[in-house]
């Protein structure tokens, strides 16, 4: 399934850990860039925060988080609170906001100050566990510590973002839990480190063949001599099977994932990440940090060429410091989000003004930038966020 648009138009932090507040827009494939530390990271937990919170709870979120105290921001004034604020468009083209501010109790608890939903007519909103207006003329009842739309989900015009929100996927592809030999699931969607990545990949084969035909195509462009990969039982486990050429050989020899590098494994999870979207229920948003790692940077080339494809079927967020990946003239500039760390607070935005005219008059690709130290976010846009307007009903 085609998206007709990105799904998460823009993007709204205040006092998330080290941002303290940014708004961005999104495009169907966005580059976080900047050094290590900078808070690519963070601006990506906080996305997966909203959807942990709703596929479990946003208890179970903040606790996975060291507490509400490790996710506000810790700094001069000490905030009590944060809030996250997204701006999306549905599949049916319905347009809306959805935004929530969570604020910090004594002893380590937490409250939801305020959580506000409006798609186009539909609308509620709710302070602290009460409502103040109802997604309908009997609506379920709220709750202060939980967020609201999970009860929302409930009536038709709230269910589809919902469900997208809850269904966007993070990875952080660790080759270590690829290898080793797999639990079966459903394979509907791809863990965050890639453990079940045997049966997503056996899920799409049987689905539509040709998907897994084109990740092999891609994996093979990547790492060299490798001509395809299938899922493999072993007892009550799967692993992944490699088939590779092998100097001499008429045929592929097949080797296990336990013998295949770092680089390999990584490779064929973002693939797997980047394209479960075309055999599954839509998953509208994948997020990959540092595509790059352990790849060699010959292959940035093909990755570059399969994020963008990616990105037709699921919105596709991306961190990294690879010149290397950046290095394409054809790469937007509106596509690139700088971030940086200045005095202990993240900073992101899009590239400033020289950059930005440098990457439009194609004097230099993103990646030649990013050599010179050249990519800085825009610090006209860093001093507006500083009034930033989180809920629809502030204004």
């Amino acid at each position: 399934m085609r998206l007709a648009g990105p799904f998460l138009r823009r993007v709204r932090l205040r006092h998330y850990k080290s941002v303290t507040a940014c708004d961005v827009p999104l495009g169907p494939l966005t580059f976080l860039v900047g050094p290590n530390g900078a808070g690519k990271s963070t601006f990506l937990d906080a996305l997966r925060l909203v959807s942990d919170s709703l596929r479990t709870s946003l208890d179970h979120a903040l606790r996975d988080r060291g507490g509400i105290n490790e996710v506000r921001q810790r700094s001069a004034g000490h905030p009590k609170h944060f809030g996250i604020g997204l701006e999306f468009c549905l599949p049916d083209g319905a347009a809306g906001t959805f935004a929530f501010e969570v604020g910090a109790k004594a002893g380590g608890g937490y409250v939801v100050k305020r959580e506000e939903c409006r798609i186009n007519g539909s609308h509620y909103l709710v302070r602290e566990g009460q409502i103040v207006a109802g997604p309908d003329e009997v609506s379920p009842p709220a709750s202060d510590d939980r967020l609201y739309l999970v009860n929302a989900a409930g009536f038709p015009r709230f269910r589809p973002l919902y469900d997208l929100l809850s269904g966007m996927g993070f990875y952080n592809l660790n080759p270590r839990e690829i290898r080793a030999l797999q639990q079966p699931d459903k394979g509907e969607i791809l863990d965050r480190e890639g453990r079940n990545a045997a049966s997503v990949l056996e899920r799409m084969e049987k689905q539509d063949p040709a998907v897994k035909r084109r990740i092999e195509e891609y994996l093979a462009l990547v790492v060299p001599g490798i001509e395809g990969v299938d899922s493999h039982s072993v007892g009550h486990m799967e692993t992944l099977e490699f088939r590779q050429r092998v100097p001499g050989a008429k045929d592929p020899w097949r080797f296990p994932a336990i013998d295949m590098s770092d680089g390999t494994l990584r490779a064929l999870g973002i693939l797997i990440a980047l394209f479960q979207g075309q055999t599954s229920r839509l998953v509208p948003l994948v997020a990959i940090e540092e595509p790059e790692v352990a790849l060699h940077p010959a292959a940035s080339g093909a990755l570059r060429d399969c994020l963008r494809e990616g990105s037709s079927y699921s919105q596709i967020l991306v961190t990294s410091h690879s010149p290397e990946l950046l290095d394409d003239s054809n790469i937007p500039v509106e596509s690139i989000l700088a971030v940086a760390a200045v005095g202990g607070e993240s900073r992101i935005s899009g590239v400033d003004e020289a950059g930005r005219s440098a990457l439009r008059d194609r004097l230099f690709t993103a990646g030649e930038l990013m050599r010179a130290d050249q990519l800085h976010p825009d610090p006209s846009d860093v001093a507006r966020t500083r009034q930033l307007r989180l809920f629809e009903s502030d204004g």
